[in-house]
């Protein structure tokens, strides 16, 4: 399933909770504390898409599997969204830095190739060697 498609709203509630083993009163409750938004069909009804479900799937597996209450999913579900944004705006810094060094190695490259243009040879010189005369 493409990315796009996860978040396409495709399911009624009844088909949101089978999927995620649920029961529709629990989907609304969830909805009511915040932990899922649904979109809302032109009727006002609730559609749920696949990241939907797999969402209802991990407030599953926190309560049950980990004893969470739903003050603690919602706080565990706020600290993955912040680190998934963190994940993402270091990746996009990442291909940012590696972006500016290319393009300094390059500027370098430049200056370093203009210094030879501006390399004026210098006559061949004699060098002298004046040696100290000794005192008596």
């Amino acid at each position: 399933m493409a990315v796009g498609d996860r978040d396409r709203a495709l399911f009624m509630i009844s088909i949101a909770a089978e999927l995620a083993e649920l029961h529709p009163q629990t989907l609304r409750m969830y909805e009511r504390r915040g932990l899922i938004r649904p979109q809302r069909s032109n009727k006002r009804t609730r559609l749920y898409s696949m990241a939907d479900v797999e969402r209802l799937r991990r407030i599953q597996e926190l309560t049950s599997e980990l004893g969470l209450n739903l003050a603690g999913v919602e706080r565990v579900l706020e600290l993955e969204d912040q680190l998934e944004r963190t994940q993402l705006k270091v990746r996009e810094l990442e291909e940012a830095l590696v972006e500016l060094s290319l393009r300094a190695e390059e500027e370098a490259e430049r200056i370093h190739r203009s210094y030879r243009r501006e390399l004026v040879p210098a006559p061949r010189m004699e060098v002298v060697h004046i040696s100290r005369r000794r005192r008596p």
